[in-house]
Protein backbone atom coordinates (compact mmCIF):
# COMPACT_ATOMS: atom_id res chain seq x y z
CA UNK A 1 0.00 0.00 0.00
CA UNK A 2 1.01 3.66 -0.40
CA UNK A 3 -0.10 7.07 0.84
CA UNK A 4 -2.17 9.31 -1.44
CA UNK A 5 -4.09 12.55 -0.89
CA UNK A 6 -7.58 12.01 -2.26
CA UNK A 7 -10.45 14.37 -2.93
CA UNK A 8 -13.80 13.10 -1.64
CA UNK A 9 -15.85 16.28 -1.90
CA UNK A 10 -16.05 19.92 -0.90
CA UNK A 11 -13.47 20.60 1.85
CA UNK A 12 -13.00 16.85 2.19
CA UNK A 13 -9.47 15.72 1.33
CA UNK A 14 -7.96 12.67 3.00
CA UNK A 15 -4.47 11.19 3.21
CA UNK A 16 -5.29 7.52 2.67
CA UNK A 17 -3.70 4.15 2.03
CA UNK A 18 -4.33 2.95 -1.54
CA UNK A 19 -2.98 0.18 -3.72
CA UNK A 20 0.37 0.76 -5.44
CA UNK A 21 -0.30 0.86 -9.23
CA UNK A 22 1.41 -1.62 -11.54
CA UNK A 23 3.35 -0.55 -14.61
CA UNK A 24 2.22 -1.93 -17.98
CA UNK A 25 3.13 -1.54 -21.63
CA UNK A 26 3.60 2.02 -22.82
CA UNK A 27 3.73 3.22 -19.23
CA UNK A 28 6.22 4.42 -16.64
CA UNK A 29 6.07 4.38 -12.87
CA UNK A 30 7.14 7.66 -11.26
CA UNK A 31 8.00 8.45 -7.65
CA UNK A 32 6.74 12.04 -7.23
CA UNK A 33 9.20 14.45 -5.61
CA UNK A 34 7.57 17.90 -5.40
CA UNK A 35 4.00 18.89 -6.18
CA UNK A 36 2.66 22.42 -6.62
CA UNK A 37 -0.75 23.37 -5.23
CA UNK A 38 -2.72 24.97 -8.06
CA UNK A 39 -5.62 27.40 -8.08
CA UNK A 40 -7.66 24.64 -9.71
CA UNK A 41 -7.04 22.45 -6.66
CA UNK A 42 -8.28 25.28 -4.43
CA UNK A 43 -11.45 25.73 -6.51
CA UNK A 44 -12.17 22.01 -6.18
CA UNK A 45 -11.51 22.11 -2.43
CA UNK A 46 -13.72 25.16 -1.83
CA UNK A 47 -16.60 24.46 -4.17
CA UNK A 48 -16.08 21.17 -5.94
CA UNK A 49 -16.43 18.81 -7.45
CA UNK A 50 -16.22 20.96 -10.59
CA UNK A 51 -13.66 19.44 -12.93
CA UNK A 52 -13.29 16.28 -10.88
CA UNK A 53 -15.77 13.78 -12.33
CA UNK A 54 -18.68 12.46 -10.30
CA UNK A 55 -19.43 9.88 -13.01
CA UNK A 56 -16.81 7.80 -14.84
CA UNK A 57 -14.48 9.98 -16.93
CA UNK A 58 -14.76 9.06 -20.64
CA UNK A 59 -11.06 8.21 -20.91
CA UNK A 60 -9.92 7.10 -17.44
CA UNK A 61 -13.21 5.53 -16.41
CA UNK A 62 -12.67 6.95 -12.91
CA UNK A 63 -14.66 9.26 -10.66
CA UNK A 64 -14.24 10.62 -7.15
CA UNK A 65 -12.64 9.95 -4.79
CA UNK A 66 -9.53 10.74 -6.84
CA UNK A 67 -5.88 11.52 -6.05
CA UNK A 68 -4.89 15.17 -6.44
CA UNK A 69 -1.73 16.80 -7.83
CA UNK A 70 -1.06 17.78 -11.44
CA UNK A 71 2.00 20.07 -11.15
CA UNK A 72 4.87 17.77 -10.25
CA UNK A 73 8.35 16.42 -10.73
CA UNK A 74 9.63 12.95 -9.90
CA UNK A 75 11.97 10.06 -10.65
CA UNK A 76 11.38 7.10 -12.94
CA UNK A 77 11.03 3.92 -10.86
CA UNK A 78 9.98 1.41 -13.52
CA UNK A 79 9.25 1.32 -17.26
CA UNK A 80 6.92 -0.83 -19.31
CA UNK A 81 8.33 -3.78 -21.25
CA UNK A 82 8.09 -1.87 -24.54
CA UNK A 83 9.55 1.43 -23.25
CA UNK A 84 13.21 1.79 -24.22
CA UNK A 85 13.78 5.54 -24.52
CA UNK A 86 13.81 6.44 -20.84
CA UNK A 87 15.61 4.81 -17.93
CA UNK A 88 15.01 4.05 -14.27
CA UNK A 89 16.45 6.85 -12.16
CA UNK A 90 15.90 9.63 -14.69
CA UNK A 91 14.46 12.87 -13.33
CA UNK A 92 11.24 13.98 -14.99
CA UNK A 93 8.35 16.41 -15.00
CA UNK A 94 4.83 15.37 -15.88
CA UNK A 95 2.61 16.89 -18.58
CA UNK A 96 -0.76 15.99 -17.07
CA UNK A 97 -3.17 16.44 -19.99
CA UNK A 98 -5.29 13.36 -20.71
CA UNK A 99 -6.53 13.21 -24.30
CA UNK A 100 -8.01 10.59 -26.62
CA UNK A 101 -5.80 11.27 -29.66
CA UNK A 102 -8.60 10.53 -32.12
CA UNK A 103 -11.02 13.47 -31.97
CA UNK A 104 -10.82 16.32 -34.46
CA UNK A 105 -8.95 18.62 -32.08
CA UNK A 106 -6.34 15.97 -31.28
CA UNK A 107 -5.86 15.15 -34.96
CA UNK A 108 -5.23 18.85 -35.57
CA UNK A 109 -2.59 18.81 -32.82
CA UNK A 110 -4.69 20.62 -30.22
CA UNK A 111 -4.54 18.09 -27.40
CA UNK A 112 -5.53 20.82 -24.95
CA UNK A 113 -8.88 21.08 -26.74
CA UNK A 114 -9.64 17.35 -26.81
CA UNK A 115 -13.37 16.68 -26.69
CA UNK A 116 -12.87 14.22 -23.80
CA UNK A 117 -9.88 15.79 -22.13
CA UNK A 118 -8.94 15.57 -18.50
CA UNK A 119 -5.93 15.83 -16.23
CA UNK A 120 -3.80 13.45 -14.24
CA UNK A 121 -4.46 14.56 -10.67
CA UNK A 122 -8.01 15.69 -11.43
CA UNK A 123 -9.61 13.10 -13.72
CA UNK A 124 -7.94 9.83 -12.73
CA UNK A 125 -4.74 7.83 -13.39
CA UNK A 126 -3.57 8.88 -9.94
CA UNK A 127 -1.91 12.18 -9.07
CA UNK A 128 1.32 13.71 -7.90
CA UNK A 129 0.18 13.72 -4.27
CA UNK A 130 0.95 10.03 -3.90
CA UNK A 131 4.04 7.96 -3.27
CA UNK A 132 3.89 6.31 -6.71
CA UNK A 133 2.05 6.93 -9.96
CA UNK A 134 1.80 5.04 -13.26
CA UNK A 135 1.21 7.16 -16.36
CA UNK A 136 1.73 6.98 -20.14
CA UNK A 137 5.33 7.33 -21.33
CA UNK A 138 4.43 10.37 -23.43
CA UNK A 139 3.36 12.24 -20.30
CA UNK A 140 6.88 12.57 -18.90
CA UNK A 141 9.74 14.84 -19.94
CA UNK A 142 13.29 14.44 -18.64
CA UNK A 143 15.00 17.40 -17.00
CA UNK A 144 18.74 18.07 -16.82
CA UNK A 145 20.65 18.07 -13.53
CA UNK A 146 20.83 21.86 -13.68
CA UNK A 147 17.07 22.03 -12.95
CA UNK A 148 16.19 21.15 -9.37
CA UNK A 149 13.25 18.93 -8.58
CA UNK A 150 11.58 21.91 -6.89
CA UNK A 151 11.83 24.03 -10.02
CA UNK A 152 10.71 21.04 -12.07
CA UNK A 153 7.35 21.25 -10.30
CA UNK A 154 6.96 24.76 -11.74
CA UNK A 155 7.19 23.65 -15.37
CA UNK A 156 3.45 23.00 -15.65
CA UNK A 157 2.21 26.49 -14.65
CA UNK A 158 5.05 28.07 -16.63
CA UNK A 159 3.93 26.07 -19.68
CA UNK A 160 0.42 27.54 -19.32
CA UNK A 161 1.90 31.03 -19.49
CA UNK A 162 4.37 30.14 -22.25
CA UNK A 163 1.53 28.80 -24.38
CA UNK A 164 -0.59 31.91 -23.82
CA UNK A 165 2.25 34.09 -25.10
CA UNK A 166 2.64 31.76 -28.10
CA UNK A 167 -1.07 32.15 -28.81
CA UNK A 168 -0.86 35.93 -28.64
CA UNK A 169 0.47 38.19 -31.41
CA UNK A 170 3.16 39.54 -29.06
CA UNK A 171 6.44 40.50 -30.65
CA UNK A 172 9.54 42.13 -29.20
CA UNK A 173 8.93 45.82 -28.68
CA UNK A 174 5.21 45.45 -27.94
CA UNK A 175 3.69 46.87 -24.77
CA UNK A 176 1.78 44.44 -22.57
CA UNK A 177 -0.78 44.65 -19.76
CA UNK A 178 -1.25 41.68 -17.40
CA UNK A 179 -4.31 41.50 -15.17
CA UNK A 180 -3.54 39.58 -11.99
CA UNK A 181 -0.27 38.94 -10.17
CA UNK A 182 -0.97 35.39 -9.05
CA UNK A 183 1.11 32.38 -10.15
CA UNK A 184 -0.07 32.43 -13.78
CA UNK A 185 0.17 36.21 -14.13
CA UNK A 186 3.72 36.12 -12.74
CA UNK A 187 4.55 33.22 -15.06
CA UNK A 188 3.36 35.36 -18.00
CA UNK A 189 5.67 38.17 -16.81
CA UNK A 190 8.60 35.76 -16.84
CA UNK A 191 7.68 34.32 -20.25
CA UNK A 192 7.55 37.84 -21.69
CA UNK A 193 10.85 38.85 -20.10
CA UNK A 194 12.42 35.73 -21.62
CA UNK A 195 11.26 36.94 -25.04
CA UNK A 196 12.61 40.44 -24.67
CA UNK A 197 9.50 42.38 -23.64
CA UNK A 198 10.46 45.96 -22.76
CA UNK A 199 7.19 47.40 -21.42
CA UNK A 200 5.29 45.05 -19.08
CA UNK A 201 2.50 46.52 -16.95
CA UNK A 202 0.87 44.46 -14.19
CA UNK A 203 -2.45 45.38 -12.57
CA UNK A 204 -2.82 43.70 -9.18
CA UNK A 205 -4.72 44.55 -5.99
CA UNK A 206 -2.39 42.91 -3.44
CA UNK A 207 0.74 44.92 -2.48
CA UNK A 208 2.88 41.80 -1.93
CA UNK A 209 2.00 40.45 -5.35
CA UNK A 210 2.83 43.80 -6.96
CA UNK A 211 6.26 43.43 -5.37
CA UNK A 212 6.56 39.91 -6.77
CA UNK A 213 5.67 41.27 -10.21
CA UNK A 214 8.50 43.81 -10.00
CA UNK A 215 10.94 41.13 -8.88
CA UNK A 216 10.09 38.97 -11.89
CA UNK A 217 10.55 41.79 -14.37
CA UNK A 218 7.42 43.95 -14.64
CA UNK A 219 8.38 47.49 -15.59
CA UNK A 220 5.25 49.09 -14.14
CA UNK A 221 2.70 47.96 -11.53
CA UNK A 222 -0.77 49.42 -11.03
CA UNK A 223 -3.12 49.20 -8.06
CA UNK A 224 -6.57 48.94 -9.72
CA UNK A 225 -8.28 49.96 -6.48
CA UNK A 226 -6.42 53.24 -6.25
CA UNK A 227 -5.50 53.96 -9.87
CA UNK A 228 -7.49 54.36 -13.08
CA UNK A 229 -6.03 51.44 -15.02
CA UNK A 230 -6.97 52.75 -18.47
CA UNK A 231 -5.61 56.23 -17.77
CA UNK A 232 -2.36 54.82 -16.35
CA UNK A 233 -1.85 52.51 -19.32
CA UNK A 234 -2.46 55.34 -21.80
CA UNK A 235 0.00 57.51 -19.89
CA UNK A 236 2.69 54.80 -19.94
CA UNK A 237 2.10 54.03 -23.63
CA UNK A 238 2.03 57.58 -24.93
CA UNK A 239 -1.73 57.68 -25.32
CA UNK A 240 -2.00 54.62 -27.56
CA UNK A 241 -2.77 51.72 -25.21
CA UNK A 242 -1.00 48.36 -25.06
CA UNK A 243 -0.54 45.98 -27.96
CA UNK A 244 -1.57 42.92 -25.93
CA UNK A 245 -3.39 42.34 -22.64
CA UNK A 246 -3.37 39.02 -20.77
CA UNK A 247 -6.23 38.35 -18.35
CA UNK A 248 -5.05 36.06 -15.56
CA UNK A 249 -7.51 37.45 -13.02
CA UNK A 250 -10.99 36.63 -14.31
CA UNK A 251 -13.01 39.47 -12.82
CA UNK A 252 -15.60 41.66 -14.56
CA UNK A 253 -13.98 44.96 -13.61
CA UNK A 254 -10.65 43.77 -14.95
CA UNK A 255 -11.84 42.76 -18.39
CA UNK A 256 -13.83 46.00 -18.69
CA UNK A 257 -10.62 47.97 -18.19
CA UNK A 258 -8.45 45.67 -20.29
CA UNK A 259 -10.59 46.07 -23.41
CA UNK A 260 -10.37 49.86 -23.17
CA UNK A 261 -6.64 49.77 -22.39
CA UNK A 262 -5.79 47.92 -25.62
CA UNK A 263 -4.99 49.99 -28.67
CA UNK A 264 -6.85 49.61 -31.99
CA UNK A 265 -6.21 46.16 -33.51
CA UNK A 266 -4.68 45.06 -30.23
CA UNK A 267 -5.48 41.73 -28.58
CA UNK A 268 -6.91 40.63 -25.24
CA UNK A 269 -5.84 37.08 -24.31
CA UNK A 270 -8.01 35.29 -21.76
CA UNK A 271 -6.16 32.74 -19.61
CA UNK A 272 -8.46 32.94 -16.59
CA UNK A 273 -11.06 30.28 -15.83
CA UNK A 274 -14.20 32.21 -14.94
CA UNK A 275 -16.53 31.20 -12.14
CA UNK A 276 -19.59 32.73 -13.80
CA UNK A 277 -20.65 34.33 -17.11
CA UNK A 278 -19.80 37.99 -17.66
CA UNK A 279 -20.96 40.73 -19.97
CA UNK A 280 -19.20 43.30 -22.10
CA UNK A 281 -20.10 45.51 -25.02
CA UNK A 282 -18.92 43.93 -28.30
CA UNK A 283 -18.85 47.41 -29.82
CA UNK A 284 -15.78 48.11 -27.67
CA UNK A 285 -14.07 45.45 -29.76
CA UNK A 286 -15.71 46.15 -33.11
CA UNK A 287 -15.21 49.91 -33.35
CA UNK A 288 -11.48 49.57 -32.60
CA UNK A 289 -10.99 46.23 -34.38
CA UNK A 290 -9.71 44.70 -31.16
CA UNK A 291 -9.35 40.92 -30.85
CA UNK A 292 -10.40 38.74 -27.91
CA UNK A 293 -9.03 35.20 -27.79
CA UNK A 294 -9.01 32.32 -25.34
CA UNK A 295 -6.09 30.09 -24.48
CA UNK A 296 -5.99 26.97 -22.32
CA UNK A 297 -3.10 24.96 -20.85
CA UNK A 298 -0.54 23.91 -23.49
CA UNK A 299 0.15 21.79 -26.57
CA UNK A 300 2.97 19.43 -27.51
CA UNK A 301 6.25 21.31 -27.51
CA UNK A 302 5.41 23.82 -24.78
CA UNK A 303 6.79 21.70 -21.92
CA UNK A 304 10.09 21.11 -23.71
CA UNK A 305 10.37 24.79 -24.60
CA UNK A 306 9.94 25.75 -20.94
CA UNK A 307 12.48 23.14 -19.81
CA UNK A 308 14.95 24.49 -22.38
CA UNK A 309 14.29 28.08 -21.29
CA UNK A 310 14.96 27.22 -17.62
CA UNK A 311 18.09 25.24 -18.48
CA UNK A 312 19.46 28.13 -20.57
CA UNK A 313 18.72 30.73 -17.89
CA UNK A 314 16.03 32.52 -19.90
CA UNK A 315 13.53 31.62 -17.19
CA UNK A 316 14.58 31.88 -13.54
CA UNK A 317 11.45 30.88 -11.62
CA UNK A 318 12.98 29.77 -8.28
CA UNK A 319 11.52 32.74 -6.38
CA UNK A 320 8.00 31.58 -7.21
CA UNK A 321 8.41 28.99 -4.44
CA UNK A 322 7.26 30.70 -1.25
CA UNK A 323 6.82 27.64 0.98
CA UNK A 324 7.52 23.91 1.14
CA UNK A 325 5.38 21.59 3.25
CA UNK A 326 4.90 17.87 3.96
CA UNK A 327 2.08 15.61 2.77
CA UNK A 328 0.43 15.60 6.19
CA UNK A 329 0.41 19.43 6.29
CA UNK A 330 -1.43 20.00 3.02
CA UNK A 331 -4.80 21.10 4.35
CA UNK A 332 -3.59 23.44 7.10
CA UNK A 333 -0.36 24.82 5.65
CA UNK A 334 -1.20 24.38 1.97
CA UNK A 335 -4.82 24.85 1.02
CA UNK A 336 -5.83 27.01 3.98
CA UNK A 337 -2.66 29.11 3.75
CA UNK A 338 -3.43 29.89 0.11
CA UNK A 339 -7.04 30.70 0.92
CA UNK A 340 -6.46 32.81 4.04
CA UNK A 341 -3.08 34.34 3.19
CA UNK A 342 -2.84 34.04 -0.58
CA UNK A 343 -1.28 37.47 -1.04
CA UNK A 344 1.89 36.28 0.70
CA UNK A 345 2.34 33.24 -1.52
CA UNK A 346 3.02 32.47 -5.14
CA UNK A 347 3.56 28.70 -5.14
CA UNK A 348 3.47 26.29 -2.21
CA UNK A 349 5.21 22.98 -2.94
CA UNK A 350 4.45 19.70 -1.22
CA UNK A 351 7.46 17.48 -0.53
CA UNK A 352 6.39 13.94 -1.37
CA UNK A 353 9.84 12.34 -1.67
CA UNK A 354 12.46 15.09 -2.16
Amino acid sequence: MMKALRFHGQKDIRLEDVEIPTCGKGQVKVKPAYVGICGTDLHEYLGGPNLIPTTPHPITGENLPLTLGHEFSGVIEEVGSDVDDIKIGERVVVQPIIYDGVCGACKDGFINCCEKNGFIGLSGWGGGLSEHIVIPRQSVFTIPDSISMEVGALVEPLAVAWHSVNMSPFKKGDSVLILGGGPIGLAVVQSLVARGAEKIIVSEVAPRRREFAKQFGAHYVIDPIRDDVVAKVLEICGGRGVNVAFDAAGVQAGIDKAILAVRPRGTIVNIAVWERPISFNPNDLTFRERNYIGTVTYVQGDFQDVINAIASGQLKPERMITSKIKMNEIEEHGFKALIENKDSHVKILVEVSP
